[in-house]
């Protein structure tokens, strides 16, 4: 399913990136890890529904799942949702 990654969650990617591979002194660890979370934007564009509602932290239509990815639904042109995945957060950065 098509969907769109907002700048600010391409930047907090990169950073999360960077945290792990500082802590865990692993550039594959934090490959990884950023692999599994962009995988995940598929599935969450696929079932926008899924997670939880996050409309007061993140804005109306907002919901989170998993590893904190956002994922936001915009109304598109003839009924269409547009999907885009807003923050990417991690547990300990």
């Amino acid at each position: 399913m098509a969907h769109r990654v907002a700048p600010r969650a391409e930047a907090d990617l990169d950073d999360i990136w960077l945290y792990v591979a500082k802590e865990t002194a692993s550039m594959d660890v934090a490959t990884r890890l950023i692999d599994s979370i962009t995988s995940r934007f598929s599935f969450l564009a696929s079932f926008p529904y899924v997670g939880r509602a996050r409309d007061e932290d993140l804005g109306a239509s907002s919901r989170s799942f998993a590893v904190d990815v956002a994922l936001k639904l915009l109304k598109g042109g003839k009924g269409k949702v547009q999907k885009t995945v807003l923050r990417a957060r991690y547990g300990r950065a």
